[in-house]
Order: structure tokens, then C-alpha cells, then sequence
């Protein structure tokens, strides 16, 4: 029979919705890709504190500061904001990357 498509590749299969399910692998990466949960490990417990830190000091820093005061205000608040975002973000992937490796390890170990 002839092909219908004429020459153009398949359609790409639908998404699985749910996170359960598992990705084929495509193109050149190995099926048993992962990402470093040491390295994200390591990173968040670093940054958590220094992120922290920073929102604290930035927070301080302009809540200290008087009218003319160079910087102002404004920007030490949104420096504070920034790190304060960055610090629930480390929060959080220490807490993923934490139950992640219990999961995988099981719960004999």
C-alpha cells in the first residue's frame, strides 16, 4: 500500500498526563537518565543558609535606611525579595530531592 503521509514523519505520541507514567526515551539520551540528586543535594543545603542569610541582611539593611540614603529602600526590599525567593526555592528542592532518595532507596535501608 502507499504511505498517506507522503514522506512527512509520524505524529509525535501523546503525553501521559499523570507523573506516574514513564518517558521513552528519545534521540541519543540513555533510558536510565537521571539527574544528580548528590550534586542538588549539596547545592540546596549550601545556598538554603546563604540565601537566607542575604534575605535577612537585605530586610535590615532597609529597614535602616533613611530618606536620601544611598541605596534606597526600594531597591534593598526587592534584593530581599529576590534572595527570599531563592532561599523557598532550595527550600523546596532539598525537601524533593530528600524524599526522592528515601523512595528510591526503599524502605528496608
Amino acid at each position: 500500500m502507499a504511505d498517506d503521509r507522503h514522506g512527512r514523519p509520524a505524529p509525535p505520541e501523546p503525553r501521559a498526563r499523570s507523573g506516574t507514567a514513564r518517558r521513552t526515551p528519545s534521540g541519543s539520551e540513555p533510558a536510565t537518565a537521571r539527574s544528580a540528586l548528590g550534586l542538588r543535594l549539596i547545592l540546596s543545603a549550601l545556598f538554603l543558609p546563604v540565601f537566607a542569610a542575604a534575605t535577612a541582611g537585605f530586610a535590615v539593611w532597609a529597614a535602616h535606611q533613611r530618606p536620601g540614603d544611598s541605596p534606597g529602600e526600594g531597591p534593598l526590599t526587592a534584593l530581599a525579595v529576590i534572595c527570599g525567593v531563592l532561599a523557598l526555592a532550595a527550600a523546596l528542592d532539598l525537601v524533593r530531592v530528600t524524599a526522592r532518595r528515601r523512595r528510591e532507596r526503599g524502605p528496608d535501608r
